[in-house]
């Protein structure tokens, strides 16, 4: 759809979730939502668009069609560019649950409007300047957030947190960029002092934040979306255990049977404000049962997926095998030992190699529990230094990486002197364009379309 549909016409959506509720709300949006409220009350002294910005009043609701009584509701008034898309928005709060709800937006269509579709009143409040690229894809994250952590985050850059430092950054490489392009017009040899130099220090100074931002995505990646960690290791390690220890709960089924658990069991755990998905597999061995050999496959599976391996080690029994050997086999980086059942006396000892981090725990007694979650975050990169500043999404990091590329080219050219100055001019304006993405002070329909379908239709 164009941007010129997104501006003209009246849309529609239910705001509020579906199901039962004391009240839900209809929200209309445009040039002309205010008269469509006017057709839901016909015969009203003051309709919807006579009344004042700030105003409310309430209500009978008439189809305009069919004149039957839809509900009684409460009427808000928006008027631009004060609302949340900057144009004129009317709301409607009527009795909640999923048949008056429908039965009021029915109403709404009927008296002009069409329905909004996914994203789009974010979608207008981007293009009408109420907010940036940025602060509009973190409502989509305060929305889908499952853990504080990741609220805050969302919330923090809802208020400008990262599109502030983006905008800074936009703004400075196209001033460096405008100064290039405005000496292509001297003559040769008019260059100012020392002009090279200075653009490329300044250049260099955007690089280091843009730098700092990348840094941020692994963090970014983990709070919004998630870690994958895997419980893995022979039978009876103590897998099952430790899974029913961390979650607090009897999840997984605990037996002396070697086997017992056949097929990946996977329950979800907030640490330290990050959601993780921890998963329990079934023993790594060669098995000649069908059903435990295809539980192994899939243990093998999660544990190439996974963004750590804690792998289990019975330290109350002597070991069959070479823990570097089996530790070689997974894959390299994401691998911590957890030494089981720690509370039984130890038999012989355990060779953990050197470059693997380990912890010795008892799901029994709860010893060395909160340890391995401290070592579970600091692992995967958790810290509480960077909680609540900004962190980027993939979407970022690639234009921030592509942006760190063109100023690279761009700093190489203007290390050539007035020779390599159209070569930098191209390189500053591609870096410029990569963060006039992030920030949408450069985008196209396809980058719209790709961050608002994320979006619920009401939002």
């Amino acid at each position: 759809m164009d941007e010129k549909c997104y501006s003209t016409h009246v849309i529609a959506a239910i705001a509020t979730a579906a199901g039962p509720a004391g009240v839900s709300i209809v929200r209309v949006s445009g040039d002309g939502a205010l008269e469509v409220g006017d057709r839901l009350v016909p015969g009203l002294r003051c309709p919807p668009s006579q009344r004042a910005a700030g105003t409310f009043f309430h209500a009978r609701v008439i189809h305009p069609v069919t004149g039957t009584v839809i509900d009684d509701a409460v009427f808000l008034i928006y008027r631009a560019p004060h609302s949340y898309t900057g144009e004129d928005t009317l709301e409607i709060q009527g009795h909640g649950g999923a048949l008056p709800s429908r039965r009021l937006l029915e109403a709404v269509l009927a008296a002009g409007a069409r329905l909004a579709e996914p994203g789009e009143f974010t979608r207008r409040a981007f293009l009408n300047g109420r907010m940036d690229l940025t602060q509009a894809e973190a409502v989509c994250d305060l929305i889908q957030s499952r853990t504080e952590r990741a609220a805050h985050v969302a919330r923090a850059q809802l208020d400008g947190a990262l599109g502030g430092r983006v905008a800074a950054l936009y703004e400075a490489v196209t001033a460096v960029c405008a100064e290039v392009e405005h000496l292509l017009d001297f003559d040769e040899g008019e260059l100012p002092p020392l002009f090279t130099e200075r653009a490329s220090e300044r250049l260099a100074a955007c690089m280091t934040e843009m730098e700092q931002l990348v840094a941020s995505w692994r963090e970014g990646h983990l709070v919004r979306e998630g870690a994958l960690v895997v419980l893995a290791g022979r039978p009876n390690a103590g897998k099952s255990s430790l899974m029913n220890a961390l979650l607090g709960i009897r999840r997984a089924i605990v037996h002396d049977l070697p086997g017992t658990t056949r097929d990946a069991i996977e329950e979800s755990l907030v640490l330290y404000g990050v959601p993780l998905r921890l998963v329990d597999t079934a023993g790594l061995r060669d098995t000649q049962d069908g059903v435990e050999r295809e539980g192994v496959e899939r243990a093998r599976a999660m544990i190439r997926q996974a963004d750590l391996i804690l792998y289990l080690v019975d330290g109350s029994v002597p070991q069959s095998e070479k823990l570097a050997e089996v530790c070689a086999t997974l894959p390299t980086g994401r691998v911590m030992v957890v030494v089981t059942k720690c509370d039984l006396p130890t038999s012989g000892t355990l060779e953990i190699p050197s470059e693997l981090a380990y912890m010795r725990v008892s799901a029994k007694s709860g010893e060395g529990l909160e340890a391995l979650k401290r070592m579970v975050a600091e692992t995967l990169g958790v810290t509480e230094e960077t909680y609540g500043q900004p962190i980027v999404s993939l979407r970022h990091v690639n234009e921030l990486r592509t942006a760190l590329e063109q100023s690279r080219e761009a700093r190489a050219a203007l290390d050539a002197g007035e020779s390599g100055l159209v070569l930098a001019a191209g390189h500053l304006r591609g870096a410029a364009e990569a963060l006039g993405r992030m920030i949408g002070r450069v985008y196209t329909e396809d980058l719209l379309d790709a961050i608002f379908s994320r979006f619920c239709v009401g939002k």
